[in-house]
């Protein structure tokens, strides 16, 4: 059994972990705020560019371009996985790296080995280096400071290379950020542009809150439905269009802006993403050292008491004694 003096010990120890692991579930929380309000400002813009884009080209069946013509047999692919550069954030960082070998895997197995990755953030780029893949270039930074040039510079690389025909599929993986308590591990076609994809389904996010129990969150998505019934419906966007001045003028701008949002997008769900699992993570661990704590103080009581009990046998036996 050990001593007082060791469990005394433990406890301030494991009391100085605590308020590490706190502070920075403290600080992670203050983040995702950030985060929050990052994605909330870019994503109205971004929905309605993606309807605008997706809707012309749907309806528009001359509107063609090198960018949303997918090629039959593969022969060069490009993925761009997002991670972080910091660890102590649970599984954020494996799961990224465990869809990517899934993806390189399929790839390999069409008889794709000419598979290029330019990984953003420092976890995923070591990873990638470890599986000996080709690496496009260092965006380690933009882990850590979001940056839409950076992104919209990445995007057209991505584009010039995919239109010039030395890429023919480009790929995105990532977590989609739907709320504090849920990141959908995704991988995404980033080109050709998919224009099977749902409209608006990766716009569901839950930007109002950081909770994260599950009662929490049940109780958002109740109040949620019900403030969706009293809402009237939303008019539907008119989808007939007036093309003006002409057609290749439009695609030339509207394509690299949806691609470059895309990008960016992608990012700001990553480094959300990031925050809140490592804010989990650290209300785990502190959650975990409150349950310590408890366990070490019981045990330092009773070491104490039997201690106190020892020494009052012994004072009674020795006046018996005598």
């Amino acid at each position: 059994m050990p001593s007082l003096k060791e469990i005394k010990t433990r406890i301030a120890s494991v009391n100085s972990t605590r308020k590490i692991t706190s502070a920075m579930k403290m600080v992670a929380s203050s983040k995702l705020h950030h985060a929050q309000q990052l994605i909330e400002n870019m994503l109205p813009y971004e929905s309605m560019l993606e309807h605008i884009l997706k809707a012309f080209l749907a309806s528009m069946p001359e509107a063609r371009t090198p960018l949303n013509v997918e090629r039959k047999q593969l022969k060069r692919v490009a993925l761009v996985p997002f991670s972080s550069n910091s660890s102590l954030c649970g599984g954020f960082n494996a799961n990224v790296t465990k869809l990517l070998q899934q993806a390189v895997a399929h790839y390999r197995e069409q008889g794709v080995t000419d598979i290029v990755v330019y990984p953003i953030g420092r976890k995923i780029t070591e990873q990638a280096t470890k599986m000996g893949l080709q690496i496009g270039g260092n965006f380690n930074l933009l882990a850590e400071k979001p940056n839409a040039h950076q992104c919209a510079d990445i995007a057209t690389e991505l584009s010039e290379q995919y239109a010039a025909g030395e890429l023919d599929r480009v790929e995105l993986i990532y977590h989609h950020f739907k709320s504090a308590g849920s990141q959908i591990l995704t991988r995404r076609t980033f080109l050709p542009i998919d224009l099977s994809t749902e409209l608006g389904r990766f716009s569901d996010r839950d930007l109002s809150s950081d909770v994260v129990t599950a009662k929490a969150q049940e109780y958002l998505k109740k109040k949620a439905a019900k403030e969706e019934k009293t809402k009237d419906e939303a008019k539907p966007l008119n989808d007939n269009f007036l093309v003006e001045p002409d057609m290749e003028t439009i695609l030339t701008t509207l394509i690299p802006k949806e691609l470059n949002l895309m990008m960016y997008t992608a990012l700001l769900d990553s480094n959300a993403s990031e925050h809140a699992a490592r804010m989990v993570a650290m209300q785990t661990a502190t959650d975990n050292a409150d349950e310590l704590l408890r366990g070490l103080n019981l045990q330092y009581n009773k070491s104490r008491q039997q201690a106190i009990t020892n020494e009052l046998l012994d004072i009674m036996g020795g006046s018996v004694n005598n």
